[in-house]
């Protein structure tokens, strides 16, 4: 789907600040790169298609413009990729606290 009607759920990117915009006192490596923001609302405009600027009413009623870069998007979570250390704290922390005064317990 590369079209939206009018209330479609959809998101929008906008740059909000140029490098040369920029604040003196953030770090050298974030002053290279524009603030860029990504905001997820309802469509206000009659129709449009992926790449139009756009203006979408978000979920608390601010309305934003932006360049609608998806539509009707997903919500993907993930905790990030295997960590081998993290799988012995639950373990770790029961024998712990099964130890009780011996291991610092009041």
């Amino acid at each position: 789907m590369n079209t939206a009607k009018k209330g479609t759920w959809v998101r929008v990117h906008n740059i909000v600040l140029t490098p040369e915009q920029r604040a003196p006192q953030v770090p050298d490596d974030t002053k290279k790169v524009p603030l860029e923001m990504w905001v997820k609302g309802n469509l206000l405009n009659d129709a449009a298609k992926i790449g139009d600027t756009v203006q979408v009413e978000t979920l608390v009623g601010r309305v934003v413009e932006g360049t609608m870069i998806e539509i009707e998007p997903r919500y993907v979570h993930d905790y990030g990729n295997y960590v081998n250390e993290i799988a012995y704290i639950g373990k770790q922390l029961r024998s712990l606290l099964a130890g009780g005064a011996e291991n610092g317990e009041r």
